[in-house]
């Protein structure tokens, strides 16, 4: 796999000398994938030190301690109005000890990531990672990927500056790509298989779908993840996102791209080779054990995550994605087949479709039914154009607000129709 962004095969940063710990800067420190890697970090002293945190402000506390319990050197917040607000809990907990240095507003990460450091973790949620996972890149760190946003969305632009063997995925399907494609050459790969659990509504028909609350949307039978992440994985918008992922971390045609509803959620992704033979990896469903593979490799940290007991008896189950129901994946395919700004057109209008549904504004199957309205009316890009970072600005600023703007009218339909 020597021309892919994620080689396994391949060790991007020369090995540290024996007993130094490895230096991490953690952006999104206070969401899901944050935590547990602070978790990780906390529980392995001897492998991991963390010298930097950002989080995006809304939970200026935890922050504050995290920060504290670490001993950061820097603390960064995306909101600069919270900066004070960070000031004062820090203050709270560090007395009359010097506190970190403290990076407020929508550069703060970006600044971290090109920090000192030899790994950065990138939690953020959003196209607003993309910033900090050039910056990481170019300033020739090791980047753990658990950001696919960023990756989509700028893919040309990431390829461009990425090393071989610079970015680890830290997405549990992507780690599990990773370490399957240790089983063989590149040229002996037939098949990326991608699994779904399916989310809280596997076997429902589309008109089924039509009643969905997002109450209902955001009880995830398997996984516990902020918001977006949980309706995305309801809609398999998430599944359409991590098949363009695999398609840029591997060098992977769509066509040899496979989705599989997986409804147990042990086998995390597998890769399939020309002979015929399938490597899985599985555990039981735990981000740790992605954080882990992503802060720590070539390296495996032990004991990161729980194992399987394999004196107990268990069930796995495949299942043939519905696309009828679920058509975000052949519509994600489509996107990652235009290229250019499409893929960032495609992630922001369901960053605010989503939004519409949270807030009532907008039905279940209204979410990619407008999504992928707004990717026909955007097009195809102009054949050979180069991609630059205000392009994808740009068509995501467009997004948004034609997105919104066709919810609103779904959402005076439904108004008038229910009048």
């Amino acid at each position: 796999m020597t021309d892919s962004l994620a080689d396994p095969h391949l060790r991007y940063a020369a090995p540290l000398p024996p007993g130094t710990p490895r230096e991490i800067v953690i952006l999104g420190s206070t969401g899901s994938i944050g935590t547990q890697a602070i978790d990780l970090v906390l529980r392995n002293p001897d492998r991991f030190t963390v010298t930097a945190l950002s989080a995006a402000g809304g939970r200026v506390e935890l922050l504050a301690e995290q920060a504290h319990r670490l001993r950061v050197a820097r603390v960064g917040i995306a909101r600069r109005e919270k900066a004070g607000a960070l000031r004062d809990a820090l203050r709270q907990r560090y007395g009359s000890e010097p506190l970190p240095e403290i990076l407020a507003g929508p550069d703060a990460a970006t600044e971290l990531a090109a920090g000192p450091c030899h790994t950065v973790l990138n939690g953020i949620t959003g196209s607003i990672g993309l910033a900090p996972t050039l910056a990481a890149l170019e300033a020739g760190r090791s980047l753990a990927l658990a950001n696919k946003e960023s990756l989509i969305v700028g893919g040309p632009l990431v390829k461009a500056v990425a090393k071989p063997g610079q970015i680890v995925p830290v997405d549990s399907e992507h780690a599990a790509l990773f370490q399957a494609l240790l089983g063989g050459a590149r040229s002996e790969v037939r098949k990326l298989v991608v699994t779904a659990s399916g989310g809280p509504f596997r076997g429902r028909t589309k008109a089924e779908l039509a009643a969905v609350t997002p109450a209902d949307a955001l009880a995830h039978p398997t996984w516990s993840m902020g918001p977006v992440i949980t309706v995305n994985s309801a809609t398999l918008v998430n599944k359409g996102l991590e098949v363009i992922e695999a398609h840029l971390l591997y060098d992977i045609p769509f066509d040899r791209i496979e989705v599989v509803v997986h409804p147990q959620s042990y086998v995390h992704s597998m890769v399939e080779f020309t002979d015929g033979s399938t490597l899985a990896q599985a555990t039981p469903p735990d981000m740790r054990g992605p954080i882990a593979i992503g802060l720590g490799w070539p390296e495996r940290v032990p004991d990161a995550a729980p194992a399987f007991d394999w004196s107990k008896a268990s069930t796995w189950e495949f299942f043939p994605l519905d696309e009828e129901a679920f058509p975000s994946v052949a519509l994600a395919r489509h996107v990652g087949t235009l290229g250019g700004t499409a893929p960032a057109v495609f992630n922001a209008a369901n960053e605010e479709c989503v939004d519409a549904f949270l807030a009532g504004k907008l039905p279940f199957n209204g979410i990619v039914d407008t999504v992928a309205e707004v990717v026909a009316e955007h097009g195809s890009p102009a054949a050979g154009t180069s991609l630059t970072l205000p392009d994808v600005l740009e068509a995501e600023t467009w997004a948004r607000t034609r997105a919104r703007e066709l919810a609103a009218r779904t959402a005076g339909t439904t108004s008038e129709a229910r009048a």
